[in-house]
């Protein structure tokens, strides 16, 4: 499966976009939570329609543009979808011609016509009811909008015990304590590492697997705990670390203390992506041509993005939304080691495969079990 799915989606530029993309989401003194893996689906859909310079920016941050863009959300689409408990899907709705050619070259995507309230509808059920609406307003200036979007649920292949979630003190990026629910148990051999980055940063890495109840390989969620005060442009990309940078913990027994958390945020991606290259994509002058006889520009880049973590498991979802606008001119004695999450720190799941990061978050303020 991790052969099938580097082969069909580019996973080393989807890791790439993210450790591009991290950096621009906020210092670590504030909570956030995202799918760069969403936000590489939805923009290599859009891509798939790209030409001339905005379809070079567009493949200097995507790896991909133009027809093999198509396929690369084609088929990766699929081989995600083979990862158990995680749906994946992708819709675009118009109010103008969209090219035979451009439907035809992505299979999977629905299209229809331009209906708020069947929109919100379709994210709901997309999305399992973790993001009940649209993240943007459909302003009468939107002419075209694509949504992505990921969707996980998944129980723990060794659930926590609700008896052994108790208070216990978490301080804050700011220094302040609260005392938050955290959850305890043990951690399965092999379980948790000690990883080094190409930077010289370091973290301590926990993945607790979920249960597979089908033929597919199960999610990985893994929790990173980096050095105090690490910033979590340092600290999540160690999730994804290649296995020889990744030393055993010395210990008999590993166990793990790990707050019960609710994370929500809304990402407005414009400002990052022009900081990254992406500028004649929302010019009046960008060139969709492969897309629509219509000229368009996008004009506004969305995601919504929730991370639940409880005693039975694991809840992501996330929307990203790309809305488009008209262009102009158009053991002996036992050592245990206790892992203790009481202070910022970074939430990675990945695919069945371990190597494409379907969501990332960062708990920098106490944590909220529910929201």
């Amino acid at each position: 499966m991790a052969e099938q799915i580097e082969k069909v989606l580019p996973g080393a530029e989807v890791r790439r976009l993210a450790e591009r993309w991290l950096p621009h989401l906020g210092r670590g003194e504030a909570d956030f939570a995202c799918s760069p893996t969403g936000l590489w689906l939805a923009l290599a859909s859009v891509a798939a329609g790209a030409r001339g310079d905005t379809a070079a920016e567009l493949r200097a941050l995507l790896g991909v543009a133009g027809e093999e863009a198509a396929a690369a959300v084609t088929e990766g689409s699929r081989a995600l979808a083979g990862t158990d408990a995680l749906a994946v899907a992708t819709g675009v709705w118009s109010r103008l011609p969209v090219y035979r050619a451009f439907r035809e070259a992505l299979p999977d995507v629905g299209f229809g016509p331009m209906d708020p309230g069947a929109i919100d509808a379709w994210v709901d059920r997309a999305t399992g009811g973790l993001v009940p609406r649209l993240p943007v307003q459909l302003t009468e200036e939107v002419q075209l909008v694509l949504v992505n979007a990921l969707a996980l649920k998944a129980r723990w292949d060794v659930p926590f015990q609700a008896s052994a979630t108790r208070p216990k003190p978490f301080t804050d990026a700011s220094g302040r304590q609260y005392e938050v629910a955290t959850m305890h148990g043990p951690v399965q051999p092999g379980s948790a590492y000690d990883v080094t980055g190409t930077g010289g940063g370091e973290a301590r890495v926990v993945e607790l697997a979920c249960a597979s109840p089908g033929p597919g390989a199960s999610a990985k969620v893994r929790f990173v705990l980096g050095a105090p005060g690490a910033e979590p442009a340092e600290v999540l990309p160690l999730a994804w670390a290649p296995v020889e940078r990744r030393r055993r913990i010395d210990a008999d027994t590993v166990r793990i203390a790990l707050p019960k958390l609710s994370l929500r945020s809304t990402v407005e991606a414009v400002r990052h992506l022009q900081a990254l290259g992406v500028r004649q994509a929302f010019q009046d002058s960008a060139d969709f041509s492969a897309l629509s006889p219509e000229r368009l520009a996008v004009s506004q880049v969305v995601q919504e993005t929730v991370v639940k973590v409880a005693e039975q498991g694991v809840e992501a979802a996330a929307a990203t939304v790309v809305a488009m606008r008209y262009g102009s001119a158009y053991r002996p004695p036992e050592k245990i080691e206790i892992i203790e999450y009481d202070r910022p720190f970074g939430i990675v799941v990945l695919d069945g495969s371990g190597t494409v990061p379907l969501f990332t978050a960062w708990q920098a303020e106490a944590p909220a079990a529910d929201g």
